[in-house]
């Protein structure tokens, strides 16, 4: 009975772990993988197109009033924006909960400039980026306490 119990233990575990080998990682953390490479090479590298043709659907939607829809529209807009020099984009956060990705940056045009917080917000599908939203806060120089923005 004891080696009956024992040798079921033994294939449960075993059948557990070769489950877990062959299950694809959960929509989560998937998507944090691609969002991950996607804000390297966006905001790091400042690798518009790139970033774009590897992670975004040609048909993806666009919540920003001053770019149309779709990946090309996108790069078309971008990519003047963040090849200036001594543009900056530090990543402060990312986020992913399901499609869902929220990468909170601070962006600035010079290194001079003070520039904005960003709350770029994404969703996914099927590992590719089909949406896109932002909220865009503009630095102040002087604020009310010594924590803002990030």
């Amino acid at each position: 009975m004891m080696r009956r119990a024992a040798r079921i233990a033994g294939l449960a575990a075993m059948a557990a772990m070769l489950v877990s080998a062959r299950a694809p990682a959960n929509e989560t953390e998937r998507n944090r993988a691609v969002v991950a490479d996607f804000a390297r090479l966006f905001y790091t590298e400042r690798n518009v197109r790139a970033a774009f043709e590897r992670h975004v659907a040609p048909d993806y939607i666009q919540h920003n009033p001053a770019i149309l829809d779709g990946r090309d529209a996108a790069i078309a807009m971008l990519e003047p924006k963040f090849s200036q020099p001594g543009a900056s984009f530090e990543i402060k956060r990312i986020l992913v909960d399901g499609d869902m990705a929220m990468i909170h940056l601070h962006g600035r045009p010079s290194p001079d400039g003070l520039g904005g917080a960003v709350a770029d917000i994404y969703r996914l599908r099927d590992g590719r980026i089909v949406e896109h939203w932002d909220v865009l806060q503009p630095i102040q120089a002087q604020t009310a306490n010594p924590h803002p923005y990030f």
